[in-house]
């Protein structure tokens, strides 16, 4: 696996100082998952490297770039909306650069359509190019020309790329790109290619940073960070980086998403439960409670063999909590196949749920499978997942009463004058007193409101 370095690009820099009279202004506007978060702050990075501020507002700015996300139809449906609004923007003024990149513009027809029905697009690049960004953006103004980069792969990793961070206190840590899974619903290893991993002491080096420059909460990302060190010169497994990573001295929270049920292991229990910093707290997207739906989707686990985990998990650590995944209506999904994820559900007690209706990806497996389901039952069975996710909460949110908790204050809560907090099983918790934003505190829970705790500073 071949790793680039990134070096600022001083002709771009120049180019844009001799472009524009004043420091152009950008405005970013990530979609979708936090991978996508992660590379819109690398797309503020690389860009205010060259020259550009930061807007707050669209209307603000000299550059537009929505960041894309297509693994459901709904989102792609957004962007084109919201693209679509940027048009009054451009014809009041006519110097507006307006870009669209990610995951949307990895795939052709899209590209194509962005090329033939919103001409005043100017710019589409996709998740692979963004160091390549100045260099686009200068072709852009020398040529005055669209520049629509086609959908390329590439296998490199590329390292030291400037960033903008959207938190003082929280930060997303890639620690691997791509996926080899090939779930046959899913988009994602059609979009972001195959699986690559960043080497461990590249990993260190950037964790090292962030918990010396105060960052709290550090969250590991990867579409599947269980199989991280594949194709990796090292000797290498995610359990092994979480421990190299745990050694670090300093007071902060590691996190990780997502984990794959089928290369979860009892090795990454026992790392979680004997760390000092590893949050517990799993997210193990499930997707459907029924073999055969599994078998369907090219999961390679069984409902047994994840539950045999979860066991596992929770005998070593009865505070961990779960959150999870879980698609309705997947083509040919039964009544029965939907009473069976009802019964796991119920089973595992997720804090938190994820629940989507089957969208239809084309050039995935499943979209030439036959779905005889109406939507109409299919909402309905999303109805009673959300029934059954209530009363599983209000359990969980029960059981935290009277107790006090440590907790890392992220901001205002929902009723005026409060806090919320989020612990280190991932619940969060609404408080009334004083405490800074981004750093830790104690607080007494009180009560419990749906899915949020109530509490005070204890």
């Amino acid at each position: 696996m071949e790793t680039i370095r990134f070096t600022k690009n001083e002709a771009a820099a120049r180019t844009i100082a001799a472009y524009y009279d004043t420091p152009p202004m950008l405005y970013v506007h990530s979609f979708g998952c936090q991978q996508n978060v992660n590379d819109g702050e690398k797309i503020k990075g690389v860009l205010t490297d060259i020259g550009f501020g930061l807007a707050a507002r669209p209307e603000d700015a000299d550059l537009i770039v929505f960041n894309t996300c297509a693994v459901r139809e709904h989102a792609e449906q957004r962007v084109f909306g919201n693209v679509g609004a940027l048009k009054g923007l451009k014809e009041a003024n006519p110097k507006l650069l307006i870009a669209v990149s990610g995951c949307m513009a990895q795939q052709k027809e899209i590209v194509e359509k962005f090329k033939k029905h919103y001409p005043f697009v100017d710019i589409v690049f996709g998740v692979n190019g963004i160091d390549t960004l100045p260099d686009i953006l200068c072709e852009k103004l020398a040529t005055r020309k669209r520049v629509l980069r086609m959908p390329a792969e590439r296998g490199e990793i590329i390292e030291d790329m400037p960033i903008r961070r959207d938190s003082t206190f929280r930060a997303w840590l890639p620690i691997m790109y791509g996926c080899d899974n090939f779930c046959s619903y899913c988009i994602v290893p059609y979009v972001r290619g195959r699986e690559r991993s960043r080497a461990s002491a590249d990993i260190l080096r950037e964790f090292r940073q962030l918990v010396a420059e105060g960052y709290k909460d550090i969250t590991l990302l990867g579409q599947n960070v269980n199989s991280y060190g594949k194709g990796l010169p090292e000797d290498i497994t995610f359990a092994a980086l979480l421990r190299m990573l745990d050694a670090v001295p300093g007071d902060y929270r590691i996190r990780f998403m997502t984990s794959h049920p089928k290369d979860a292991t009892r090795e990454l229990i026992d790392t979680i439960a004997n760390s000092a910093h590893i949050s517990r707290h799993l997210h193990l997207p499930v997707q459907s409670g029924s073999n055969s739906i599994l078998a369907q989707m090219n999961r390679k686990y069984t409902v047994e063999d994840y539950l045999s985990l979860i066991a596992y998990a929770k005998r070593r650590m009865p505070e961990m909590t779960y959150s999870s995944d879980i698609i309705v209506g997947f083509p040919g999904e039964t009544e029965e196949d939907f009473c069976a994820t009802e019964t796991l559900i119920r089973e595992v007690e997720y804090m938190q749920l994820f629940t989507f209706i089957y969208s239809k990806r084309t050039g995935t497996a499943a979209a030439s499978m036959p779905d005889p389901t109406p939507h109409k039952e299919k909402t309905q069975r999303i109805a009673r997942v959300l029934a059954i996710q209530e009363q599983v909460v209000a359990k969980l949110g029960g059981a935290m009463v009277g107790k006090t908790v440590r907790a890392l204050v992220e901001g205002p809560g929902r009723e005026e004058g409060t806090l919320t907090a989020r612990l280190d099983n991932n619940m969060t918790v609404d408080f009334a007193g004083g405490a800074p934003v981004g750093e830790f505190a104690d607080v007494r829970v009180t009560g419990v409101r749906g899915a949020m705790l109530k509490g005070e500073l204890a």
